[in-house]
């Protein structure tokens, strides 16, 4: 197939999560047989075209007309304030990336593009454009929602983009089960919606690929000795990913285990609560933070070292860190309660089980999952051992590839795609 793929983060502009996504997978698809051309954002200082690993990648160079916005636009945009540029910035992104494509590729080069896909509002304005100037199908990609991210509030011109790109799109695929109850919730086309999970490499991320020399400085540079336990978090720094409630949870953590540090990974809008919340508690000596984006190889280091990982979101599609943790066999402890995918890779009970879940926004519930990981070490590391066992099995990139894959195919034949629902519905029938 030929695929063209629309993303505002890739490569070497990473951000979170979905440039790690749009990275592996796309280096997949190619793998596989497939041609792909992204089309992201330029910061200004990257080649406008060039292949990488055998994508390739369009970076359009923007221009700054974050003050005419204003002049036009509803009093919501209005609210943005300085952060208006980041909307020029992508509103610009996508119109000059949507326009080359259709009158470049498609119209000017007669390129035959199978696929158009669309990654969250930050490129549905192409998927928009692509839908009213050609009969390429368009696939939604959605691994987060503007009410998500902001609380239920968030801009309403984001939202609006979200449901009007929704409605046009020929599919949509989302990231779990979760995800998918939320967007038919919020009144989203049911019958447009697929669950594809995302994944990991785990033969990048693994605990065999680290040198215990390694390991071992990383523990010393937060002061970590040998009996002691490391306990990490790894992450944006935002209200949903529940750092302040894990804080909040470590006097009673080291109440019963006095031989422990948290070591805080990222960066984001909460680096003065956190650090504010360990003083005021009196913990700050046993909170180690890094404020930073850390590369790759490092976090995979972090890992290693850490003897437990903890993402209490409260708020989270799908979350590809305690995937990463997973792979490097460390027990998990996970946000559980409201839209949180983790539920979905983390087994709590069971012969399978590889953590635990919290509720993310309860320090008391986030100080009870920590200890209860923490008083057997050995059925911990059985946790881990099962935890990497079920990456293999569930969450590897080229099983995402292969089910995005078959998702876009069956766009390609309809008559493929009735007998598809057909034989779904059946399914459905057939259950007791």
């Amino acid at each position: 197939m030929r695929i063209g793929f629309f993303v505002w983060e890739y490569p070497p502009a990473l951000v979170g999560g979905l440039g790690t996504y749009a990275d592996y997978i796309t280096r997949e698809f190619v793998s596989m047989g497939n041609d792909v051309t992204v089309f992201t954002l330029n910061p200004g200082n990257l080649k406008t075209r060039e292949i990488m690993k055998g994508v390739e990648v369009h970076r359009p160079l923007i221009a700054d007309a974050s003050n005419v916005f204003p002049m036009f636009v509803v009093d919501d945009l209005k609210k943005w304030g300085t952060n208006i540029r980041m909307f020029n910035d992508i509103f610009i992104y996508n119109i000059l990336s949507a326009t080359k494509f259709i009158n470049s590729m498609l119209k000017k080069e007669s390129l035959n593009y199978d696929i158009v896909c669309v990654h969250d509002w930050l490129s549905s304005i192409s998927g928009i454009m692509v839908k009213n100037e050609t009969k390429v199908p368009v696939v939604f990609h959605v691994h987060s929602t503007e009410w998500g991210r902001a609380g239920g509030q968030g801009s309403e011109v984001v939202s609006h983009f979200e449901w009007e790109t929704s409605q046009k799109v020929d599919k949509i695929i989302t990231v779990s089960h979760a995800m998918q109850e939320d967007l038919i919730r919020h009144g989203w086309p049911k019958s447009k919606i697929n669950v594809v999970w995302n994944g990991v490499d785990p033969e990048h991320y693994s605990p065999r690929k680290c040198k215990p020399e390694d390991v071992e400085a990383i523990r010393k540079r937060y002061g970590i000795g040998p009996d002691e336990k490391m306990i990490l978090f790894l992450g944006r720094l935002t209200w949903v990913k529940g750092v302040t409630s894990l804080v909040q949870a470590m006097p009673s953590v080291l109440g019963d285990y006095p031989n422990t540090k948290l070591v805080i990974l990222g960066k984001g809008e909460q680096q003065n609560d956190i650090t504010e919340t360990a003083n005021r508690l009196g913990i700050s000596e046993r909170v180690a933070y890094r404020f930073e984006f850390v590369p790759e190889k490092e976090r995979i280091l972090h890992y290693a070292a850490a003897d437990v990982c903890i993402f209490p979101s409260i708020y989270e599609p799908f979350g590809i860190v305690s995937l990463e943790a997973m792979s490097m066999a460390k027990p998990i402890i996970v946000g559980a309660q409201g839209v949180v995918g983790f539920r979905e890779q983390v087994i709590p009970y069971g012969p399978d089980q590889n953590g635990v879940h919290v509720n993310g926004g309860n320090p008391t519930d986030i100080a009870w999952g920590i200890k209860e990981t923490l008083c057997d070490p050995d059925r911990a590391r059985k946790w881990g051992q099962n935890g990497r066992r079920r990456v293999l099995q569930y969450f590897t990139w080229r099983e995402a590839a292969e089910q995005t894959l078959r998702i876009y195919e069956r766009l390609q034949h309809p008559q493929e795609q009735e007998e598809y629902k057909v034989v779904d519905l059946m399914e459905k029938l057939s259950r007791p």
